[in-house]
């Protein structure tokens, strides 16, 4: 039983037992940027991606569904060329984690005094952020076959472009450190994705309870780039073990204060004329100071730290280094079966749900949209029985995959819905069935005091969501199954969950919201879960919001 066990069950027991350091206050004048800031580092504009055409959000929400409600004629997601192109990957990284919209709106969050003042903007993406503090480092490491010189480049999200930040082509390093027994997208590609979390972006807010946040950011990027490529015919799978000290050698990051969480191989369609002369910079030219000259290449330009004084957490540092041990001994597929989530048991009372369908939006418009709810539910429209089941069905089919589960065919996660305002279904607790496409009761009677008494903050009025979704993880039965690394991926899922949640409520224009501060504990004697090593990582309402809301409206401003 490693390290990560320990970090779990604080995790579970924080609304009870505050996680160390107990009286931390964040020094807000003196937070981390978030984004990282390299000087000097040349920048290169990406394409706009608004032009790329769109594709339905019902065949990444629903993959293999064969359509939407009315798709006797959608068969599936549109052709598309044989891989990425950078006209795509431009528009998926916009679409996940660029700026794409200003945020005004009246809402019941803490923050909404300053929204006004452009430095306290709030800038919307596609992707969640846990406290909107988006701490993942996307890096691209292009190889020959790219549209540009080969090298490694950091995305740029608010100029939405790449700086180049070391010029050669170092992606077989980047296969050496994934490993001989890679799977096989990551072997015969040459480019990649590199997901690097730099603590501090977090930390400086939650102190311990950081590093769950940002395996939850994780999961929410990694979920988004796999329901934009699924609605486009396109397959994106990270990979989770690998030689992370290597990784970060290459970045020219410290371990301790970034962590390398994932590594996405990218099938590419081949723009470039493979020797690097793409149409990136204009001269196709890979210098010979970059190649060559060492045995271990890395990058130089270093991220210039906002925070005048940054804070080593020593949770954080120990599960770095619990998740870092042994992260290239990668789980053999089928190792994450004794984990998977509990089946539903037979009989009880249970509710007939009609099939899940969701309308035929863009998957871009979907993101566009994506927001939480903060105040906003009114339960005098309730939620439809089709709502809640498209949206049940989407979260149940999400999954990081990964080698451990390279089809996402397991089901890790278990989902649990307190209905509130629900047409033609009675107030109470339910575990939903995915096998069925029912719900079965737990607990009957109204939910709405109990959820209220075990929320933390004043943003939400849980009784006027019309249900509030409870995914569960079998947390600690994954850290048995592929060790302390796991916790990544336990908790990455549930916010793979979490996205899922947002682009099906957005689908279905349906406000929704994502919850962390919460007594887990009661949920799980609520539950009845004592003893199934099941853990509720997060609280999600979903319901109608309030007709006619204030505003802003930046797209004309």
């Amino acid at each position: 039983m490693g390290y990560a066990h320990e970090y779990a069950d604080a995790v579970l027991h924080r609304g009870r037992v505050p996680m160390e350091p107990a009286d931390f206050v964040p020094d807000w004048p003196d937070g981390p940027r978030r984004g990282k800031f390299y000087p000097g580092a040349e920048a290169y504009a990406l394409p706009d991606g608004d032009d790329v055409p769109d594709a339905p959000a019902w065949a990444g929400l629903l993959p293999g569904s064969g359509g939407g409600p009315s798709a006797g004629a959608q068969t599936g997601p549109p052709g598309v060329p044989g891989g990425f192109t950078l006209p795509l990957l431009s528009a998926m990284l916009k679409d996940s984690y660029g700026l794409t919209g200003r945020r005004l709106g009246i809402q019941a969050n803490s923050d909404l005094s300053g929204l006004p003042f452009y430095t306290h903007a709030n800038w919307s993406r596609g992707t969640a952020g846990g406290g909107g503090l988006y701490p993942v480092g996307v890096y691209w490491a292009s190889g020959p076959s790219g549209p540009l010189t080969p090298g490694v480049h950091y995305y740029d999200v608010q100029r939405h472009a790449v700086q180049r930040l070391l010029t050669g082509d170092v992606t077989a390093r980047v296969r050496a450190a994934l490993g001989p027994d890679a799977p096989a997208e990551a072997v015969e590609t040459d480019q990649y994705l590199v997901l690097g979390v730099k603590y501090w972006q977090t930390a400086f807010k939650y102190n311990s309870f950081g590093y769950h946040v940002v395996c939850t950011d994780v999961g929410t990027l990694v979920q988004t780039w796999r329901v934009w490529a699924a609605a486009r015919g396109l397959r994106t799978a990270p990979v989770l073990w690998f030689d992370e000290p290597r990784l970060n050698d290459l970045l020219g990051t410290v371990g301790e204060e970034e962590g390398v969480f994932a590594v996405v191989p990218l099938r590419w369609d081949g723009d470039g004329d493979g020797n690097g002369n793409g149409n990136g910079n204009g001269n196709g030219t890979v210098p010979c100071t970059a190649v060559g000259t060492e045995t271990r290449p890395a990058v130089r330009h270093r991220d210039v730290e906002r925070s005048r004084i940054v804070i080593a957490f020593p949770t954080v540092l120990a599960m770095h280094a619990a998740t870092v041990a042994g992260a290239a001994d990668r789980p053999a597929p089928g190792a994450l079966a004794p984990a998977a989530a509990r089946p539903v048991p037979a009989g009880g009372t249970r509710v007939p749900l009609p099939a899940p369908a969701f309308p035929d939006v863009p998957v871009r418009r979907v993101l566009r949209s994506r927001r939480s709810s903060f105040g906003r539910f009114d339960a005098a429209e309730p939620v439809t029985p089709g709502q809640l089941s498209s949206v049940l069905a989407a979260c149940a089919a999400a999954s990081l995959g990964g080698e451990a589960d390279p089809d996402g065919a397991l089901r890790q996660v278990r989902l649990y819905a307190f209905v509130n305002h629900v047409r033609d279904i009675a107030p109470g607790a339910y575990v939903y069935d995915p096998d069925a496409g029912d719900l079965a009761l737990v607990v009957p009677g109204a939910q709405g005091s109990f959820l209220q008494e075990n929320y933390f903050l004043a943003n939400y009025n849980l009784e006027q969501a019309g249900v509030v979704l409870v995914p569960t993880v079998r947390t600690k039965a994954v850290l048995d199954a592929v060790g302390d690394r796991g916790y990544r991926l336990a908790v990455g899922t549930a916010g793979a969950v979490a996205q899922t949640f947002y682009l099906a409520a957005s689908a279905l224009s349906l406000g929704a919201g994502v919850a962390l501060g919460f007594d887990n504990v009661s949920f799980v004697e609520r539950l009845g879960l004592e003893g199934t090593e099941e853990a509720p990582l997060l609280i999600m309402p979903l319901g109608n919001e309030r007709p006619g809301p204030a505003d802003f409206r930046h797209e004309i401003a």
